[in-house]
């Protein structure tokens, strides 16, 4: 029901994948009658599960949540808690999406704060990054927990063997940054994981990692940056081939390579943003999403769920935890000062 253009392009794009999925089944929430209107009859795998109410992008998400319990995003949520559904996908509210998916569904044990990730552009495969938009105050643990969360995806939905994971900061060598990023950059050496250094923001668009770790505000600003920059680029393009016959000459002669280079722009193929941490495939999409950017979104959060990625965070944390334990009770003379290590911080277990 949520995001700019509501169920005349959610409704075309769930239906799409049902239709080249037939072995998934689809759960539209939300009001039957605007549904209907748009699709007066569904296949056999399609149904409507009924929510009276919509989070509107311009309010306050726990309030909303509190005062609209039969809410789209809240009964989508209450679907995959109880097992009714194995994941949910949504262009709404954000910050309503990532509360309901919280308070809702849960979060994994020994997660301190999901994380919101996103595919990345590029020549050839995408990248990994995140946060982009979750967490503005992340701790060098929390980090490290990105980390590899977004490398079990980058390996199951994106089909990377053994990324690389980079950490996003003002210099490529160790020392820089500020002393979280400097942390961070020790517990990311000492992990298990192919941890290949730090990298600045010019090596985004370069083939150095398959995962990039950072917090929420730079995340953001980040793919904020990559959307208008590519957009700007293009409508640069667009006015200088409309402005002559030379122009759309050199476009009928350029059209081909202009096409591949569109492709390789094409941010609607990534679907969405998972947010990893939580008991359960929850894919947040552009609140701009048109039916084909939908489509796709719902091929992620299947190919999330098949995968059991949720479930690949909690073992691997559940491991961690036991490596944490057995190294504590091999050195018990650990200081005091020492940071703690992930999961074993008193509190970190939702």
């Amino acid at each position: 029901m949520g995001g700019d253009h509501g169920p005349a392009e959610v409704v075309p794009g769930a239906l799409d994948h049902a239709a080249a999925h037939p072995e998934d089944h689809v759960l539209l929430v939300g009001d039957p009658g605007r549904i209907g209107a748009v699709a007066p009859s569904l296949p056999a795998n399609v149904e409507v599960v009924p929510a009276s109410q919509v989070v509107e992008m311009d309010e306050h998400p726990a309030l909303a949540l509190r005062e609209k319990r039969d809410a789209s995003i809240t009964v989508g949520c209450d679907l995959v808690r109880s097992g009714r559904a194995d994941a949910i996908v949504t262009a709404g509210h954000t910050g309503a999406a990532m509360a309901a998916a919280v308070l809702r569904i849960g979060r994994l044990p020994g997660v301190d704060r999901p994380a919101l990730a996103v595919q990345m552009v590029r020549q050839g495969r995408p990248f990994v990054l995140l946060d982009i938009g979750a967490n503005p105050d992340s701790t060098p643990e929390n980090l490290l927990q990105y980390a590899r969360m977004g490398t079990i995806f980058a390996e199951r939905v994106i089909g990377i063997e053994a990324p690389r994971v980079a950490l996003l900061s003002i210099g490529e060598e160790k020392g820089k940054g500020d002393l979280r990023i400097q942390r961070a950059t020790e517990l990311l050496d000492a992990s298990e994981m192919r941890f290949v250094g730090n990298v600045e923001g010019k090596d985004l668009v370069a083939d150095m990692a398959d995962v990039v770790v950072t917090d929420a505000v730079t995340g953001n600003v980040v793919i904020k940056f990559f959307e208008g920059l590519s957009t700007f680029i293009f409508d640069l393009w667009r006015g200088e081939f409309a402005g002559s016959w030379r122009g759309r000459l050199a476009y009928l002669l350029m059209r081909p390579g202009i096409g591949r280079i569109r492709h390789v722009f094409d941010y609607e193929t990534a679907g969405g943003s998972p947010l990893l941490g939580v008991k359960g495939a929850v894919i947040i999409t552009h609140g701009r999403a048109r039916r084909r950017m939908i489509g796709f979104a719902c091929a992620v959060a299947a190919d999330t769920a098949r995968t059991g990625v949720p479930q690949l965070i909690a073992d691997w944390l559940r491991e961690d935890a036991t490596r944490v334990q057995a190294a504590t009770a091999a050195s018990p003379t650990v200081p005091q000062a020492a940071p703690a290590p992930v999961g074993a911080e008193p509190g970190a277990t939702a």
